[in-house]
């Protein structure tokens, strides 16, 4: 057997280097008995090395590609066609002239052909690179076969196939070519069938498309196909299309492209059997390579011929169960406003805290809302407090609830739904009190919790190895009790209901939409609000002295706090950064991952920050703009007892108003501190492993300290116990953080894969306006500014910041702007209440805003009503 032309049946499960992907799967394909794949050989990619291997313009030339960047698009034009016509020029080798002549004289010369393009980075797992190189169909003759061979050989760097590689982080040099070729079969109908519906992603879903002829057609979308849906050996769906074309094989060579006779134009391309057949084939190969897969097929004289199975790249995983039931998943990134993936010890750390039943998938966690949806009870809870954090999350789950049998229902009892009821009516009555008789509730709590923090910032510094952990999952359960501490949740929800109480009764009484909004600016107490303005007085440090700006406008290195004392007012900015950074350095974008890069770890992040406050502020604006939000709230508060007042029963009704108002203004700041206090153990306990994987560097165990966030703490704790570890686990992870970086985390996902796409339903809103879920009201025009990294940001005073999501780490940016939109985000999630409190028009939930609005794009926010138009 040659290693420059293997025959499908010769190609090895390791061969993928030799084969590529696509000629790989079909050596697989070929081996499942009861499939039929037509017959062919593939040329390795040992052939493509040998033609190139002495072409030093080539590789000079490959050289200058690795070097551009996806931007570069015409210099890659050009080098990507100069490298073609060498490829198309260069010799084949003779001994693979030999083997393809031998391999062709097995099957029959006189046969037509397709040769296909097979690379070894295509049809992966993680990465299918599906259509990047060329296919041609119908050759004959083995002169046309050895000129195609080439053809596809050079197709390996068109403009679509590059750009798709360094997008994928794929090194050129390193990408070689297969190709495969395969008797053609001439087909009546043609397709593709995919075992997970690709709309929705559920596992349990075929999904088939059909045309007649050749699938070409389909593929290059000339035609629109039949669309069939099975589940459960039941056809759930046909769609059939008007197909007015199909593609041919020639007898002499090529295609070509008939008009399909009208009285067939809307026929059914595959009888009811074939489609149940087929999605049995599917399954049967999908079972075979043990995930969802991507199929094409061909049906020749009632048999079905697969010509290639990849699997489907871009279905998000699903949370793992250890049970064969339905389950429903929510995400718990939308609601903590961090939909990245999460490393390994981040996701052990959020689980450790967290009391809730959480599920990982795709490096990020997932509540099973299952049980409470199941419970009437719980359910109406659930669909309360998920419909005022994020209406796009409860639309999803009334779409599951409506589903008959999918959640097996509890007993419907009136009675306990009414008890419960009444019960929890009674309990925010009694903490309305308890709160209003005790009105340093709020410095006691964050009293509370700075003197807890001190002793574990004392007591940790001699806890090591074995001990440590010990001490930190003994921590944890005070950190669980301080989060959970009913006085604290008490204090948040009743200042919820508060606002949740003002908004209906002023709309109902008053016609006032979102009255809430202007009575919570500038509230105390609120530690992520403060940090966006104690940011503005370290500016006003800093503004006096042009060398020091001047140094910071071009600093790079994460040292350059240490060379400040240079100039003059270097000490005053350099006490001025620590000093912030004491009390903030603990926090960074996506801080509830405990790897996490932290602002005192990398101060640099703040630099273009402090110069945009410096830029865009006058000296104390921190002051006059907390006072001018509290002046606002306070105009606000007086018109509206004011308007009360005029109306029957007014006395009554602004009595109970104010009380509401003082719940909002005295006790909403708490409702971020919580959050601050994990984020500042979380802290804690890091420096205080990263120590110990100090020593698990020195020792040769890890390559750099970094690599412990690879691991979970339960694998941590054995790795320093023993000193050993299989390193091929951390490079497993890295591999597989990278691939879960390229996904987006679904709000709600079930068992069965399927992701469901909540609706907002609002009437009254322009047809071309971008709709989302208001939290804050008012409406702004300006300049949008798509940010997707706090350190690219280059703001001016009236920009409109448009990002993917916040967490409290962008609020010195909010200072800057004058509204926001946000793909992710709740009526509480950190965000919105920041917002509320600068008093920025704000519209979060918006499916795909950085991608709808562009840079630069002026917009108009509608805070009030919830949608965004192009301008």
């Amino acid at each position: 057997m040659s290693s420059l032309v293997l025959g499908f049946q010769e190609i090895e499960n390791t061969q993928l280097l030799l084969v590529g992907g696509k000629g790989l799967n079909l050596g697989k394909l070929s081996k499942i008995e009861g499939i039929q794949v037509p017959a062919g050989f593939c040329v390795t990619t040992i052939g493509y090395q040998k033609a190139i291997e002495q072409n030093e313009t080539y590789h000079a030339l490959v050289d200058r590609l690795t070097m551009l960047t996806v931007e570069d698009r015409d210099q890659i034009s050009d080098i990507s066609r100069e490298i073609r016509q060498i490829i198309m020029e260069v010799e084949i080798p003779s001994d693979v002239v030999k083997e393809v002549t031998h391999y062709l004289s097995q099957l029959g010369d006189e046969h037509a052909y397709a040769v296909r393009s097979s690379a070894t980075a295509e049809d992966l797992p993680h990465a299918s690179f599906a259509g990047q190189q060329d296919t041609f169909l119908n050759i004959i003759g083995k002169e046309a076969i050895l000129q195609h061979i080439s053809k596809c050989w050079a197709s390996l760097f068109t403009d679509r196939a590059v750009i798709y590689r360094k997008q994928n982080g794929f090194d050129h040099s390193q990408v070689y070519l297969s190709v495969i070729i395969q008797r053609m079969v001439f087909p009546q109908a043609s397709g593709v069938l995919f075992t997970a519906d690709p709309i929705t992603s559920n596992r349990k879903l075929v999904s088939i498309d059909a045309s007649f002829g050749l699938g070409e057609a389909l593929v290059s979308g000339l035609v629109s196909p039949d669309c069939y849906k099975v589940q459960e050996e039941k056809i759930v769906d046909k769609r059939i299309a008007s197909k007015n074309l199909a593609i041919y094989g020639l007898k002499a060579g090529g295609t070509k492209t008939e008009q399909v006779d009208s009285d067939q134009q809307k026929a059914q391309t595959l009888t009811e059997q074939q489609i149940l057949q087929l999605a049995r084939t599917g399954r049967q190969i999908e079972a075979y390579f043990g995930c969802p897969q991507d199929i094409e097929w061909c049906l020749v004289d009632d048999t079905f011929h697969i010509v290639q199975s990849r699997p489907i790249t871009n279905l998000y995983p699903i949370p793992e169960a250890n049970d064969q039931e339905n389950h429903v998943y929510v995400s718990v990134g939308h609601q903590q406003m961090m939909t990245d993936p999460i490393k390994p010890l981040g996701l052990s750390f959020y689980l450790l805290t967290t009391p809730a039943p959480m599920r990982k998938a795709g490096g990020r966690l997932f509540v099973d809302v299952t049980h409470m949806l199941a419970s009437p009870v719980s359910r109406e809870t659930i669909l309360d407090t998920l419909g005022q954090s994020d209406p796009l999350i409860k639309d999803a789950l009334m779409t599951v609830i409506g589903r008959e049998n999918f959640i097996k229902s509890l007993r419907n009892d009136k009675k306990e739904q009414r008890t419960s009821k009444s019960n929890k009516d009674m309990s925010n009555m009694n903490f309305q009190a308890q709160i209003e008789s005790n009105p340093t509730i709020v410095s006691d709590l964050i009293q509370s919790s700075q003197t807890s923090i001190k002793a574990l910032k004392h007591n940790i510094q001699s806890k090591s190895g074995s001990d440590l952990f010990d001490f930190i999952l003994e921590d944890i359960v005070h950190l669980k009790k301080i989060l959970f501490d009913p006085q604290s949740s008490g204090v948040i929800m009743t200042t919820m209901e508060a606002a949740s109480w003002i908004n209906n009764n002023m709309n109902k009484w008053l016609d006032e939409k979102n009255a809430a909004d202007p009575l919570s600016q500038s509230v105390p107490n609120n530690i992520t609000s403060e940090m966006g303005l104690e940011l503005l007085n370290v500016a006003d440090v800093i503004r006096p002295y042009p060398d020091v700006i001047d140094y910071l406008q071009h600093v790079k290195d994460d040292n350059f706090l240490e060379e400040l004392v240079k100039f003059e007012g270097g000490q005053e900015t350099k006490d001025a950064i620590y000093d912030y950074l004491n009390k903030y350095g603990m926090r960074c974008a996506g801080e509830i991952d405990i790897s996490r890069t932290r602002w005192c770890e990398k101060p640099i992040t703040l630099v273009p920050m402090i110069l945009n406050n410096i830029k865009n502020f006058e000296p104390n604006a921190s002051k006059r703009k907390f006072e001018q939000g509290r002046q606002e709230a306070l105009k606000k508060e007086q018109e509206l007892l004011d308007r009360l007042q005029q109306l029957p029963d007014g006395d009554q009704k602004a009595k109970e108003t104010k009380r509401m108002i003082d719940l909002i203004r005295n006790f909403s700041g708490y409702r971020e501190y919580p959050k601050y206090g994990m984020v500042n153990r979380y802290f804690v306990y890091k420096q205080a492993l990263l120590k110990e994987a100090e020593q698990l560097v020195q020792a040769d165990v890890i390559h750099e300290k970094e690599e412990i966030y690879y691991l979970t703490f339960e694998e941590l704790h054995e790795v320093v116990r023993t000193n050993k570890l299989d390193y091929r686990i951390i490079s497993k992870r890295k591999e597989e953080y990278k691939i879960f970086e390229k996904l987006t985390p679904p709000r709600v996902i079930t068992s069965d894969g399927e992701i469901i796409v909540g609706k907002y339903k609002r009437e009254n809103i322009p047809a071309e306006a971008i709709v989302g879920l208001p939290v804050s009201s008012g409406v702004i025009e300006g300049r949008a500014r798509v940010i997707l990294n706090m350190e690219d940001a280059d703001l001016e005073d009236g920009d409109i910041l448009v990002t993917s999501f916040t967490d409290p780490s962008w609020t010195p940016l909010f200072v800057s702007v004058k509204g926001l939109v946000a793909e992710v985000g709740g009526l509480m999630t950190h965000g919105a209440v920041i917002a509320r409190e600068y008093g920025l028009p704000a519209v979060v939930g918006v499916e795909n805003a950085t991608k709808l609005i562009r840079d630069g794009q002026r917009i108009r926010v509608h805070g009030t009503v919830g949608f965004i138009e192009l301008l």
